[in-house]
């Protein structure tokens, strides 16, 4: 499938809509949890067996977003968009076959695996071409696409839950709402599929800066040099720190106030879990659009070390302020958002456009590992602490400190960035023919 060319006078801003379409679809994976207790209550499931269609999600999203993304740069967007909604849709169906015949297996595979590879290549699909759109504002355009995927799972959680309250929370039931999310899905992304475009010249904005400014570095070229690396350190060191309070969010406020006058219901604990998604989801596109005007390198240095700031005010005040911990918690989230959506525009200053997506997608490797990382530092400390007789907030108080930590390794990590050697750039001559080559092709 050739990447499709624009024609003269197609709208720029007709792009982050495809992205958000196919961004919108796959962030439903946040709302798992929404269909972890009705299988488990079907088919007899435990905790940690419901959780698995959705930890082999994550897992094959950071896989296939690392394997696949040279062939999404080779091939183009609209081959990428349709690869993932294949796989995102017949996830789905898949899923929907096993919960018919309460093969929980089938929602491992179709869920989890199938599912997965279409959230790795539906999550890079739109990164290379919005970079491309808006070269003048790279942060911005990627932050529109990637705050979908944060924001995917307000639309699909309640969404979800009505479907099974309207079909039952029985096997049936579960079928037929994953096939309803299947076909849905598959015509929501399929709005994407149709509507993207690549630029048709080196430069979509008129007086605007080239696409082929700067240097030009291929992904394999990439990986050598210790510029990706210590960003690789720098997004992993973020997420693990967002991370390790988003998975735990509701016990960890209820325990935090557990011994005071004001203990936190559940219903606020809840109202707490929508707060920080709605942070999450701001920070992608505020503080990557904010990137834009300081700079990469200075927007890291805050979610680095405001981030390690925040972490010390909670685990000096946080039991003694609700507000302060909330703030706190929200600010944490936002820059949590932030990381994702500001690591396509960073890697475009400093790898350039030519093979931007398939960088990116190798990148990623960093949030499967501070998916375990996160969540396994918070509540192996806190079971360990709780085991030793403590509670409320001395269960994290060291969980915070080891943030504190990871945040400074990744502010550190952040200093020594600096522009790649230009011994690592792709010839102009080479670069050039590629792309001449990549538009005879698709006009």
């Amino acid at each position: 499938m050739s990447p499709p060319v624009a024609p003269p006078g197609w709208s720029r801003w007709l792009v982050p809509p495809a992205a958000l379409s196919v961004h919108l679809s796959i962030g439903q994976a946040y709302a798992w949890s929404v269909f972890k207790p009705p299988l488990e209550s079907a088919l007899g499931l435990s905790g940690t067996q419901s959780a698995l269609p959705f930890q082999l999600g994550i897992v094959m999203l950071g896989l296939s977003a690392a394997f696949g993304g040279t062939l999404v740069e080779r091939n183009g967007p609209r081959w990428a968009m349709t690869v993932a909604l294949i796989c995102f849709s017949s996830g789905f169906l898949l899923s929907a076959l096993g919960a018919s015949l309460e093969q929980y297996w089938l929602i491992v595979l179709g869920y989890g695996f199938v599912g997965g590879i279409g959230l790795g290549i539906g999550y890079i699909s739109p990164v290379s071409t919005l970079i491309k759109w808006f070269p003048d504002r790279p942060g911005m355009a990627t932050g529109i696409a990637i705050m979908g995927f944060g924001g995917g799972a307000l639309i699909a959680s309640p969404w979800s839950a009505q479907m099974l309250e309207s079909f039952g929370g029985d096997s049936p039931g579960i079928a037929l709402a994953f096939l309803v999310h299947g076909l849905s899905y598959a015509v929501f992304m399929l709005l994407g599929v149709l509507l993207v475009r690549v630029p048709r010249t080196e430069k979509p904005v008129e007086r605007g800066p080239s696409v082929l400014a700067g240097p030009q570095v291929s992904a394999r070229q990439a990986l050598r040099t210790p510029q990706f690396w210590l960003l690789w350190i720098v997004l992993c060191m973020n997420v693990t720190a967002g991370i390790g309070i988003l998975e735990k969010a509701a016990p960890m406020i209820t325990d935090f106030f557990a011994d005071t006058s004001t203990p936190v219901s559940v219903t606020a604990a809840a109202g707490f879990v929508a707060l920080l998604s709605a942070a999450n989801m701001a920070g992608r596109i505020g503080w990557s659009s904010t990137s834009d005007l300081i700079g990469r390198k200075n927007i890291y240095r805050v979610y680095l070390g405001v981030g390690a700031a925040m972490y010390a005010l909670i685990a000096l005040f946080g039991d003694s302020s609700k507000p302060l911990f909330v703030l706190c918690a929200l600010v944490i989230l936002s820059f949590y958002g932030g990381g994702f959506a500001t690591v396509p525009a960073y890697l475009k200053d400093l790898f350039g456009t030519y093979q931007v997506g398939a960088i990116h997608g190798r990148l990623l490797t960093a949030w499967s590992t501070a998916g375990v990382l996160g969540p396994l530092i918070v509540n192996w400390i806190a079971d360990r602490q709780e085991e030793a007789g403590r509670h409320g907030a001395s269960l994290y108080g060291l969980s915070f400190v080891i943030m504190i930590g990871l945040l400074a390794v990744g502010f550190v990590a952040n200093e020594l960035v600096r522009p790649v050697d230009p011994r690592h750039h792709v010839p102009a001559p080479k670069e050039a023919a590629h792309v001449e080559r990549q538009q005879s092709e698709s006009a």
